[in-house]
């Protein structure tokens, strides 16, 4: 359990990325601070619970951007008319931020959960 949560906080270096918009006029890259709050899980116990979390955020990402890179490439394929090449980076840029963005809302979305449900304990 150790090693998953170096590994998941160990994602927040991500965020370094971060500072290629802070030093460039390229303003993307700012997006990647929010990989900062990854950060949180060097100082958090790990359980089952957010082990069995950890791995639905992850599965539901994966899927969900593999879907986005299938979709996203034939449109630029076939709307677009782009270039193979083009329209799968394209895709997999898309599928890249889909999975970023449900990674990080479903990990968000349980730990609410959890705090909500350790709040409304009686004990």
């Amino acid at each position: 359990m150790r090693f998953r949560r170096w590994l998941y906080g160990s994602m927040g270096l991500l965020s370094l990325l971060g500072l290629i918009g802070v030093f460039t006029q390229e303003r993307a890259f700012l997006a990647f601070f929010a990989f900062a709050v990854d950060f949180e899980y060097f100082f958090i116990q790990s359980d089952e619970m957010l082990e069995e979390a950890m791995n639905r955020s992850a599965a539901r990402a994966f899927c969900l951007g593999m879907i986005a890179v299938a979709l996203a490439t034939l449109f630029g394929f076939f709307v677009r008319r782009e270039p193979a090449g083009e329209a799968l980076a394209m895709g997999l840029a898309a599928g890249w931020a889909v999975s970023a963005v449900v990674y990080a809302l479903s990990t968000a979305c349980y730990g609410f959960r959890e705090r909500w449900g350790l709040k409304d304990d009686p004990e």
